[in-house]
């Protein structure tokens, strides 16, 4: 499973050859460093761990500095891990490279990306289905009708439950609401995951994904891209 961290850019459009419009989100995607690689052995899963995002030394703690240090990656504000990812990293390519020429010969038969390997959008193609997780827009506290698409109450005959969400309790037996109820609340700013998108193109020089129709969450928004 191909994978890397990026940031939303913002939404344009694009024509096709046959001068087809296609709305498409531009995602900042990496240059990420693999910072850790999870054995199942050791960790009991199988994950690698990205970073994004790169800082000032003073915005991070002196651990998370450890940490990426100990990778050799700058310092970098946002950690992700991709369980059972098939990241082609520029160290692993290197190193496959290597192997079939016979020059690594401590590494041969190892696959996978390393830890300090650099991962750019190189690993997507245009066509390729992929989906991307971040965090939805927050719409604050918002009543039944825009939030769970209640109709709303009669306006006429002196009503007086128009926006109103109606009973929702029961006598004395119960006598409580039960939990899990659609009732007003927060609304958004929650994870979201966007399946079934596709990638239009890829600019490796530039770092950018160009995808088919939108994602999760506003501008500059940390968003998670792995591949269907």
């Amino acid at each position: 499973m191909a994978a890397i961290i990026g940031k939303k850019v913002g939404m344009t459009q694009v024509f096709t050859e046959d001068g087809t419009v296609v709305p498409v989100t531009v995602i900042e995607a990496g240059p990420c460093s693999v910072t850790a690689i999870r054995n199942p052995d050791r960790d009991g899963y199988s994950a690698v761990q990205l970073a994004f995002d790169e800082v000032k030394e003073r915005k991070l703690t002196k651990a998370e500095l450890g940490h990426l240090k100990k990778a050799g990656a700058p310092p970098m504000r946002t950690l992700v891990e991709f369980r059972d990812a098939a990241i082609t990293g520029a160290g692993a390519a290197e190193a496959e490279q290597g192997d079939a020429d016979g020059s690594n010969s401590e590494d041969a038969g190892a696959t996978g990306p390393k830890l300090g390997d650099t991962v750019t959008v190189s690993q997507f193609e245009p066509g390729q289905r992929i989906k991307v997780s971040g965090v939805s827009i927050g719409k604050g506290f918002q009543g039944t009708i825009r939030r769970h698409n209640f109709h709303r109450g009669p306006v006429s005959h002196g009503s007086h439950n128009v926006r109103a969400p109606g009973s929702i309790g029961a006598r004395a037996d119960p006598a409580r609401v039960f939990t899990g109820m659609r009732r007003p609340g927060q609304m958004g700013r929650g994870r979201v995951t966007q399946r079934g998108l596709e990638v239009v193109e890829v600019d490796e020089e530039n770092n950018l994904l160009l995808v088919k129709g939108s994602v999760p969450g506003s501008r500059d928004t940390i968003v998670e891209v792995r591949d269907e």
